[in-house]
């Protein structure tokens, strides 16, 4: 369970790091379109987890791994957004979202199933 001071510190870098996404990082990666879906902080708020979803990405576990060779990169310009803000810039871990692929999985599972109707029950049984 989260504390209220990590969620707030959550959400101030799942943001910023959306805009810095959006907006200074198309000389790394082009014209993939990255979605910060949910951001996960340590209780001491060093470490964060970040969750990416990828769109226009032909290999994304390919993709993923360049993300996490630019860690550093994205460290130093987060650090410059939200300096004045926190007093350590979290170390960041970079993981991809299958929340929508599983998701999936299930929904096919579950319209896949065969399932009679249940029994109409008589009123005079009552």
């Amino acid at each position: 369970m989260s504390s209220t001071r990590q969620l707030k510190y959550a959400g101030l870098i799942k943001k910023d790091l959306s805009e810095l996404f959006q907006r200074d990082t198309r000389h790394w990666f082009g014209n993939a379109f990255i979605t910060i879906t949910d951001v996960e902080i340590s209780p001491d708020l060093s470490f964060a987890r970040v969750f990416l979803s990828l769109m226009m990405v032909e290999d994304e576990p390919a993709f993923l791994e360049l993300v996490k060779s630019k860690k550093s990169e994205i460290r130093k310009a987060l650090g410059l957004k939200i300096g004045k803000q926190v007093r350590v810039v979290p170390d960041l871990n970079f993981y991809l979202d299958d929340t929508q692929e599983n998701a999936q999985k299930i929904e096919d599972l579950l319209s896949g199933l065969n399932i009679p109707p249940a029994p109409e029950k008589d009123e005079s049984e009552d």
